[in-house]
Order: structure tokens, then sequence, then C-alpha cells
């Protein structure tokens, strides 16, 4: 297949000056990029740690690995929210860091690079080809639609789960939540999300449930290089799968959400820079570069259109510092409870998960968003594959199948 260089989006212009990001930096922007960070910080932070600790990976191995994920993830974010003035957050894959974690007892670590390397190469010829811009093309929006609400119900569940956990937490948090969403002028002044942060806090502290290690010292990590080792079993068993984790499953959801919110995303020059920025990555240690789902979702949770991207720049440089302070960083992170966590990220996601089965279910393909729907949240791994992708595949097939006059209804009249 011919390989030719896709067109660029062009960025926004003018580029926004210091004063006027400085205008709109607190409130609902503050609020969104930090539930944005401590979102993609805590949980998928605590994943590498534990995975990496159970590989038997020495500690200087695991911390360059947090550097790569996390600080270059915050310089690609900032880069993309100036230049597009979207609220684009770009991280790591975490089905990634699932599916390498049983292959780090069975290859050694520089085979693993090798295969990531492969993988940020696939995934840049997929790009060139045009093949991930005519699939995404081909995919109806409710079928998207519905394969982002089954990946972030979850979190409305966990959400709920946090209730009995730590009532005391997460019954304050949506108090003050429902609080400030139902009285307008407070919500002008303090976004829910932002009052069920603090609220959250106040009712940690007041709980006694941040327990912190007795001897927390602030760390710097060190990234290391690592010379990768192309072995053809590893390249053969997992390259194929995360290119696919990236552009079929991350990249598509965190274009969709975009898309819903209105925005234009710059697809061609995300997907190149997954491609190309993987190999930089992978020599640090870490897993293939993804447009981020959730965070995207949280970032465009509230506030004023034009301006949400400079929840994007809170996002990523508050990536930077945890990727550069990670040992301290994912020792405070790991010290506060489960339920604050959980019901700070289900929060933030309800607005977005709501959109999501609204344009699910409101018009046509709505036969093949619930077969994507179910498979998705039916969480089961294919060849190395997560769900989410083949929700996406079968809720197609189906509606395909059974939709077809919509297909037809979808040709001569192509959404906008």
């Amino acid at each position: 297949m011919r390989l030719r260089l896709p067109p660029i989006e062009p960025i926004a212009r003018p580029i926004q000056g210091v004063r006027e990001v400085f205008a709109h930096a607190f409130g609902h922007n503050l609020a969104n990029g930090i539930a944005a960070f401590l979102f993609a910080a805590s949980g998928p932070g605590a994943m590498i740690l534990a995975v990496g600790t159970a590989a038997n990976l020495p500690p200087a191995f695991i911390a360059s690995w947090l550097f790569s994920a996390y600080t270059l993830s915050g310089l690609l974010t900032l880069v993309f929210c100036t230049l597009y003035r979207q609220p684009f957050a770009i991280g790591y894959s975490m089905p990634a860091v699932v599916i390498i974690g049983p292959a780090l007892a069975q290859y050694p670590f520089a085979e693993l690079i090798g295969a990531y390397i492969v993988a940020g190469g696939l995934i840049l010829w997929l790009s060139l080809t045009g093949l991930v811009k005519r699939a995404t093309a081909a995919l109806p929006e409710p079928i998207v639609m519905a394969m982002i609400a089954g990946v972030f119900l979850p979190f409305g569940l966990r959400l709920m789960g946090a209730f009995h956990d730590a009532v005391s937490i997460s019954g304050v948090m949506a108090a003050t939540y429902l609080a400030a969403a139902a009285l307008p002028p407070f919500r002008a002044r303090i976004p829910p999300l932002l009052a069920a942060l603090f609220g959250g806090a106040v009712a940690v502290a007041a709980t006694g449930s941040f327990a912190p290690p007795a001897e927390l010292a602030i760390e710097t990590a060190t990234p290391i290089l690592f010379a990768p080792v192309f072995s053809t079993a590893a390249i053969v068993e997992f390259s194929i799968p995360l290119a696919i984790t990236v552009v079929a499953i991350h990249n598509i959801q965190g274009f969709a959400i975009l898309r819903n919110a209105g925005y234009a995303p710059p697809e061609n020059a995300a997907t190149l820079i997954c491609g190309a920025a993987t190999p930089y990555y992978g020599i640090m240690g870490s897993v293939p570069t993804v447009v981020m789902g959730p965070a995207n979702a949280i970032l465009n949770g509230s506030g004023q259109q034009s301006f949400r991207y400079i929840g994007g720049l809170w996002f990523g440089l508050l990536l930077i510092l945890f990727g550069v302070y990670a040992p301290t960083a994912v020792a405070i992170g790991g010290a506060l409870p489960t339920a604050f966590i959980a019901g700070l990220a289900g929060l933030a996601l309800l607005p977005v998960l709501q959109s999501a089965f609204v344009e699910s279910f409101r018009g046509r393909f709505t036969f093949g968003a619930l077969i994507t729907l179910l498979i998705t949240v039916a969480d089961i791994e294919i060849l190395g594959i997560g769900s989410a992708f083949w929700g996406l595949m079968f809720g197609y097939v189906a509606s395909r199948l059974v939709e077809s006059g919509d297909f037809r209804a979808r040709k001569e009249n192509p959404p906008a």
C-alpha cells in the first residue's frame, strides 16, 4: 500500500497570550485539570509500580518507566493544547501495562522495548496509509459512543461502590458536588467538581484516611536509556495487539469525545505523534503513546468551551511534575483512600457518560450500539486485544446486518 504523509491539521491562530491564559486558569479549568491528573496518576501509576515490582524490575527501571510515561506525556499535552487550543490529553496505554504485566515473567525487559518500538512503527504505517482515518470515518458515531459508554460505565459503578467502602468520604463528595451543581450562582464561582474535591479532601483529613509512609522523602526519577532487543517472538505476540490498542481503542475514544464536545480534533497529527513518540517512550521503559479517553472526558466536563484547553495545560504541567518526582508522587497517591479517587473520577465522568448514552441510543444504529455496549462492558480479552475493540467490530457487523437502512440513510445524508 502506498505511503504518503497525510495532511497535518493547521494549528489554531493566533496563539493565546499568557495574560489571557492566566485570566481563565482557575475555576472549572483548574478543577478539571486536577481531576484528570488524579485519575491518570493514581490508579495507572500504581499499576506500573505493581507490575514492575511483581516482575522484580530494579527500582531504577520502574522510576525510568514512570518518568517517560508521565513527563513525555505532559510535554506532548502542553504542545497539543497550545497549538490546537483544545483540551487534548496525551498519555500512555493503560491496557498495554496490563498486557505487558505477565510478559515480564517470560521476556527480558529489553525484548519488550523492542516490541514497543515495532508497535510505534506499525502505528506510523497505519497513519501514513490512511487506514486509521478511513476506519474512523466508516464507524457510525453512535457505535463509537456506545463503546465509550461501555468503557466509562465501570467508573460510574465504582462511584457507587465508593459509598459502600467509605460513605463518610464519598457522601460528602457527592453532597458538595450536587449542592454546587444545583445552585447556579454557586456553580458560576465554584465548579461542582472543585467543590467535590475540596469536600473530599476535608473528609479525608477529618477521618484520618490519608496514610503516607512513615519515611516519606522527596525523590526524583532518573531516566535510563535502554538498548532494545528485537525478538521475533515478542514482536509477534505483542506489537500488533499494542498497535491496535492505540489506534482502535484509545485514539478513537479520545477523538470521539472531542468531536462530541464540539471540537475538530487533529487526528492525523495525533496519530503520527503517537507512532513517532512511542520509540522514545520505549527506550526509557514505557509502553506506547496514546490519546487519552478518560482524561479528555474529564477536561471537557464543564467550563467555557473555548478555554477548556487551559485545563489541559494544568493537566500537562502536573504530569511533568509527577514524572520528575515519580517515586514520591506514587507514594503519596497510594496513601489516598480508594473511595476518594473513585469518587472524584466517577463524578468527573458523569456528564460524559450521560452524553455517551444519549448519543448512542437517540437515533440510528441503536442495535449496533447495544451490541457494542454489551461486549465492551463484558471486558473479555481475545487474542490479547481488549473488549472495547471487539465491541466496535461486532457492533459494526451487527448493525450492518440488522440496520442496513441506517447505513443507506447515512450515505445519502452524511454527517457534517
